[in-house]
C-alpha cells in the first residue's frame, strides 16, 4: 500500500513538474513574441520603453512563479491552456481581449514610433504611465496568489473543488484580476509613447469588462456560495459604481 502510494505521488509530481516547465516555455515564447511585434514594427531595436514593457511582462510571470509554485503549482497548470469546460463566449472574448487586440495596440505603438503619427509623449506621464503598468500587473498576481481558481478562462472547475475566493482583493471588487488587467491594458500604450495605439487597448478594455458582466453571471448561477459573497462584496470592477 505504501509503494503504491509513493508510485501515485511520484506520478502526480511528475505530472506537476511537466506543467509547470509548460506554463513556463509558453510564458518565454510569449514574451518573445511581443518583442518580435514591438521592435519589427518599430524597424529598431534601441526602443527603449518597448524593452521597459517586454521587462515588465517578464517580470511579472517570474514573480508569478516565485508566489505560486509553493503555493499553487496547479494554477499554473490550468493557466497553461484551454481547459475543457471553458464558456464558448470566453473563447471568444478571451482572445480579444487579451491577444488579438494587445497584439495590434503593439503593433499601432510600434508603426507609430517608426512614422512618429503621435504627438510627443512628455516622459514624466511615460514614467506614470510604466508605475501603473507595473501596479495592473501587481494586482493580478495578488489576485492569483489570493484565488486558486483564477484560471485563464471562465469555467467551473468541479475537478478542482472549485469554491469562492473572498480573501485578498476580492474583499473590494469581485474581480481584482480584470481592474488589474484594465490597468496596464491602458496604460501601456501611454508607457509606449503612442496616442494612437490607445484605440485598439480601449477595445481591448471594453471586451475585458463584457467578460466581467458574463462572468460575474456564470458565477452567480453555478458556483455554489457565489450570489451570498455578492451580496457582500457589491461591486465587480469599480467600488462605488459597478
Amino acid at each position: 500500500m505504501a509503494t503504491h502510494s509513493s508510485a501515485g505521488r511520484l506520478r502526480r509530481d511528475s505530472e506537476t513538474t511537466r506543467g509547470i516547465v509548460k506554463w513556463a516555455v509558453l510564458g518565454f515564447f510569449s514574451k518573445l513574441f511581443l518583442a518580435a511585434v514591438l521592435f519589427i514594427s518599430a524597424g529598431r531595436w534601441d526602443w527603449g520603453m518597448g524593452w521597459v514593457y517586454v521587462g515588465i511582462f517578464a517580470a511579472f510571470d517570474v514573480a508569478t512563479a516565485l508566489v505560486l509554485i509553493p503555493r499553487s503549482p496547479g494554477l499554473l497548470i490550468e493557466r497553461s491552456r484551454i481547459q475543457p469546460g471553458t464558456k464558448v463566449w470566453d473563447k471568444v472574448l478571451l482572445r480579444l481581449a487579451a491577444g488579438y487586440f494587445p497584439m495590434a495596440a503593439g503593433v499601432v505603438a510600434g508603426l507609430d514610433v517608426r512614422n512618429g503619427w503621435s504627438a510627443q509623449v512628455a516622459l514624466p506621464l511615460q514614467i506614470a504611465a510604466i508605475v501603473v503598468t507595473a501596479l495592473g500587473y501587481a494586482v493580478v498576481l495578488w489576485a492569483m496568489a489570493a484565488n486558486a481558481f483564477f484560471s485563464a478562462t471562465v469555467r467551473i472547475q468541479k475537478e478542482r473543488g472549485h469554491t469562492v475566493a473572498t480573501g485578498g482583493p476580492y474583499r473590494f471588487v469581485r474581480h481584482p484580476g480584470y481592474v488589474g488587467a484594465l490597468l496596464y491594458t491602458l496604460a501601456v500604450p501611454i508607457m509606449l509613447g503612442s496616442w494612437w495605439a490607445l484605440i485598439p487597448s480601449a477595445l481591448s478594455a471594453l471586451a475585458y469588462v463584457v467578460r466581467t458582466a458574463l462572468e460575474d453571471r456564470t458565477l452567480h448561477g453555478e458556483l455554489d456560495g457565489y450570489r451570498e459573497y455578492a451580496q457582500r462584496v457589491r461591486y465587480r470592477l469599480l467600488p462605488g459604481v459597478w
